[in-house]
């Protein structure tokens, strides 16, 4: 028999000109955002619920017909491995995650896992594949709308949270996320931070108005904001509001707005990149004629420099010392979680770069101002992230919404910057 003749590798101008299937792309969205449709136009999958496995099950049977393997771990998150030529090499992963919030939009998180889907879709009806392995994935619970805290099983994977801690936290109604893994069928073996990765890439809409103001399509992301989260509890004296005189009232509601404008003055004083932000108010007993006795607030200060974060948890001793003197009240600050802001990685973030530059899209570096995935496996493994922008850089809403063209662009980096990590391509011939 002659001897079997190696499949032809693809050219480097070949491989430049490859693109993702813009429309495909968007069907795959629109089909995820059935899962869970809200009246609205939004959709509900929030974490680990049936309409979540739905998710899930389709998102494994997309990427079964697209030649990959599925392995999932301990916390539910979903490796589907395509495979590379060098079975040496750790995987290029490449996702984000399929649950929303209660209102959530069509593309937050989902557009990244999908994009990775695309890449892979891609190479396969292509009959390429990278030198190492790529894999797409879903992290379980990134919102935290029903299990806290949020970026929650990617936060395992990085070390961040023990295991037990996340498979022992509970929803409104007494759920576990440990119970409701197995309730739907997605508590792997695998212990979650035992799959290596050699590096990580996360598209995601912008959240926020920056591209789009600018006309630009594509976010080089180089880092995340660090945050710091407090519960506040302000304690007065219940009163009757006809007779208690102004002079000797404690009033904690009014104790609490005087340090809500605090907070916003302190994120002020940092301007142009911290924000503060009150999200949470409990006033008791809430009775329209008692003074308000208790009141329990959040706070959540975020900004790109630990060393700016740290001053304004200085400022923020100091402002409630003097609401304390200034309105008699006992105030506590409970600092419920500290995040350190992240820096991506050089060489990850450089993929991305050359990736939006040599397809000829208008890009912009720039800072996440929220929370995603990528923060937290960035502490663990080489990782970038892309945006793309959304409308009104409105999103957790219903009416979140993005053109399929910058959907393209967003996948299309990913596919590249996939390719400058995965190292040389070749004619891999379909599964």
């Amino acid at each position: 028999m002659p001897p079997e003749v190696p499949p032809e590798m693809p050219s480097a101008d070949a491989l430049r000109a490859l693109r993702v299937n813009r429309a495909r792309l968007w069907d795959s969205i629109m089909a995820m955002a059935e899962i869970g449709a809200t009246a609205a136009g939004g959709s509900c999958r929030l974490a680990l619920t049936d309409e979540d496995r739905a998710g899930r099950e389709l998102f494994t049977q997309w990427c079964r017909e697209s030649g990959c393997d599925i392995r999932v771990d301990q916390l539910g998150n979903i490796f589907a491995r395509y495979p590379g030529r060098d079975t040496g090499r750790l995987p290029v992963g490449m996702g984000s995650h399929l649950d929303t919030q209660p209102h959530g939009g069509k593309f937050d998180g989902i557009f990244g896992v999908l994009a990775g889907l695309e890449v892979v879709r891609t190479l396969h009806e292509n009959g390429i594949q990278t030198a190492a392995p790529l894999e797409i994935i879903d992290w379980t619970n990134e919102e935290g709308s029903r299990f806290a805290p949020a970026m929650l099983a990617s936060g395992v994977y990085a070390g961040l949270f023990e295991a037990d801690f996340a498979l022992t936290r509970a929803d409104a109604d007494g759920r576990t996320v440990g119970g409701e893994l197995q309730r739907i069928g997605y508590a792997g073996s695998e212990p979650c931070g035992a799959h290596p990765l050699g590096a990580f890439l996360e598209a995601h809409i912008e959240q926020g108005p920056i591209l789009e103001r600018h006309g630009e399509v594509v976010g080089v992301v180089t880092g995340a904001q660090g945050l710091r989260w407090y519960d506040i509890t302000l304690c007065g004296r219940d009163s009757h509001t006809g007779s208690t005189p102004m002079p000797g009232r404690k009033d904690a509601l009014v104790a609490a707005a005087r340090l809500i404008q605090d907070a916003e003055h302190i994120a002020g004083d940092f301007a142009p990149h911290a924000v503060g932000t009150v999200g949470e108010l409990q006033v008791r007993p809430n009775s329209r004629n008692t003074i308000p006795g208790e009141v329990r607030m959040s706070l959540d200060f975020r900004h790109p420099d630990q060393a700016a974060l740290a001053e304004m948890d200085g400022q923020l001793a100091q402002r409630v010392d003097a609401v304390r003197r200034a309105r008699g009240v006992e105030i506590t600050v409970e600092e419920i979680w500290h995040n350190p802001p992240v820096h991506f990685d050089a060489k990850c973030v450089a993929g991305v770069q050359q990736a939006a530059d040599q397809l000829g899209y208008p890009n912009r570096r720039m800072v996440s101002g929220a929370g995603h995935d990528a923060c937290q496996v960035a502490r663990k493994v080489p990782t970038a992230m892309i945006f793309v922008p959304c409308a009104g850089g409105i999103s957790h809403n219903e009416a979140e919404s993005a053109e399929p063209e910058h959907l393209e662009a967003g996948a299309n980096t990913l596919l590249h910057a996939a390719l400058n990590l995965a190292g040389e391509a070749g004619a891999g011939g379909r599964r």
